[in-house]
C-alpha cells in the first residue's frame, strides 16, 4: 500500500457547497463508551451482592438525525454530557450515598441514568433531533441491564 498526498483540500463553497454536506436524512446511532469504578452492595439479596463491593461499570449511549453538516452529536459533546451528568457522579464513589435512595441494581441504575441524560438533552435544546434509543449499562464485561425509548416511555 503507498501512501498518496492529496492533489487539493476540499474548500467549503467552492469544492463542496453547503447543502451538499448533508448526505442523508436517516436516523444514526452514534455511540461513545464510557467507564467508571463504583462500589455499592445490595439490600434484601442473600448472594455476594449484599456484602460491599465494586465494579469497572461500562456505559454506551444514544442516537439521532443528522443536522445539515451530515453530523448527529458531536462526541465531544455527547463525552461532556455524560462526563458531568453521571461518570463525575458515580466514579469511585460509594453507590448507596450518592445515589437517590434506591437498591443500587444495574436495573434501577440504566433507569436513573436515562432519566439524567434525558434531562441534559432537555436542559441543553439537544430534543427531540437526538434521542436516546438504547442506553446500556454493563456491571462485568459480559453482564449488562439496559433500556430503550420504547420501554421508558411506556
Amino acid at each position: 500500500m503507498s501512501f498518496q498526498i492529496p492533489n487539493k483540500v476540499q474548500i467549503i463553497g467552492q469544492d463542496i457547497q453547503p447543502d451538499q454536506l448533508k448526505y442523508h436524512d436517516k436516523v444514526v446511532q452514534v455511540s461513545k463508551e464510557f467507564t467508571f469504578d463504583s462500589a455499592h452492595h445490595l439490600h434484601c439479596y442473600e448472594g455476594k451482592c449484599k456484602n460491599l463491593h465494586g465494579h469497572t461499570y461500562k456505559l454506551q449511549i444514544m442516537s439521532g438525525k443528522v443536522d445539515e453538516r451530515g453530523l448527529t452529536i458531536d462526541f465531544t459533546d455527547m463525552k461532556r454530557i455524560t462526563k458531568e451528568r453521571i461518570v463525575d457522579r458515580l466514579d469511585h464513589r460509594y453507590l448507596n450515598e450518592v445515589l437517590p435512595l434506591m437498591n443500587t441494581t444495574a436495573e434501577n441504575m440504566v433507569v436513573w441514568i436515562y432519566e439524567q441524560l434525558q434531562q441534559a438533552l432537555q436542559e441543553e435544546g439537544w430534543l427531540p433531533r437526538i434521542q436516546i434509543d438504547e442506553l446500556r449499562l454493563w456491571e462485568t464485561p459480559t453482564s449488562y441491564a439496559g433500556v430503550t425509548r420504547q420501554m421508558m416511555e411506556a
